[in-house]
């Protein structure tokens, strides 16, 4: 799999190409040489194509995968420094804690916009429990916090309730 490096090494190149023909196309045009057009055409090729190198050379292609993370489902996003996953009642905290990280990987964008206060992202995990029947109530089970500017966070907060795995019910009955 290509990684930012090799698209930033294509965007070079390509560019360089781009010059070079630019270069060619406006010398054909100057002494009206036959294939002037064509050369056109081949550095507006170029010039695409330089452009579709650029962005893939600014965000990574590969998704971290967190060991024992399970599935999730994204409830809410504002965009900004605030989300909220399901999962479900089943999670362990120590599923929880990897689910958290694989979703504050996954939700991480440099696009996101923080608050001065907190240039934080807050990715607060819930389930929905059923205390009696005909009654749904979302428990919340835990919550991480990472930067919004560094994509290797390595100062994660992450809070497990363990008071709410109390209420989860449990297998046997």
């Amino acid at each position: 799999m290509f990684s930012t490096d090799d698209f930033a090494r294509y965007t070079q190149w390509s560019g360089i190409a781009t010059l070079i023909f630019a270069l060619i196309t406006l010398v054909g045009f100057i002494f009206k040489w036959g294939i002037r057009f064509r050369l056109a055409g081949a550095t507006g090729f170029l010039l695409v194509l330089t452009g579709g190198f650029f962005p893939l050379s600014l965000t990574p292609l590969t998704r971290t995968v967190i060991p024992g993370a399970i599935r999730y489902k994204l409830v809410f996003d504002n965009g900004s420094s605030k989300a909220v996953i399901a999962t479900p009642p089943q999670i362990t905290p120590s599923e929880l804690d990897a689910t958290l990280r694989q979703a504050a990987s996954d939700l991480f964008s440099y696009g996101r916009l923080g608050t001065r206060e907190e240039n934080q992202l807050t990715v607060r995990a819930r389930t929905i429990i059923h205390p009696e029947p005909g009654l749904s109530v979302p428990l919340y089970l835990g919550q991480i916090k990472r930067s919004l500017s560094t994509r290797d966070d390595n100062e994660m907060q992450i809070d497990i309730y363990k008071d709410n795995f109390a209420q989860l019910p449990t297998s046997d009955g």
